[in-house]
């Protein structure tokens, strides 16, 4: 009886030696989304906030981002907040980071 065959360990041989191909962002400008600052006004219910945005008198709702979530970050009415919005929904937005 011969003997058996030797495996190879190597999960994805394709991938080795390559480097990662950069991603191409395909997205058009109009359709990105732009950042603004402002502070927290109210804490609302489902980690939800009304944000007064900087030098008008517009507030919009905010929710945390994902990564804000994941790290258990913390926001009291008064916080500083730097947000995403997308130029299609201006009263809604997204909370990306607590400024200091």
């Amino acid at each position: 009886m011969p003997p058996p065959k030797k495996r190879s360990f190597r999960r994805n041989s394709r991938s080795r030696g390559r480097r990662p191909q950069k991603k191409v962002d395909d997205t058009p400008e109009s359709e990105k989304c732009f950042e603004v600052e402002g502070s927290i006004a109210a804490v609302l219910a489902g980690t939800m906030f009304r944000v007064k945005l900087d030098g008008t008198e517009h507030t919009v709702l905010a929710h945390i981002s994902g990564k804000m979530r994941k790290r258990f970050i913390r926001l009291v009415i008064g916080d500083r907040v730097k947000l995403e919005m997308s130029p299609y929904d201006t009263e809604k937005a997204r909370i990306v980071y607590r400024l200091r």
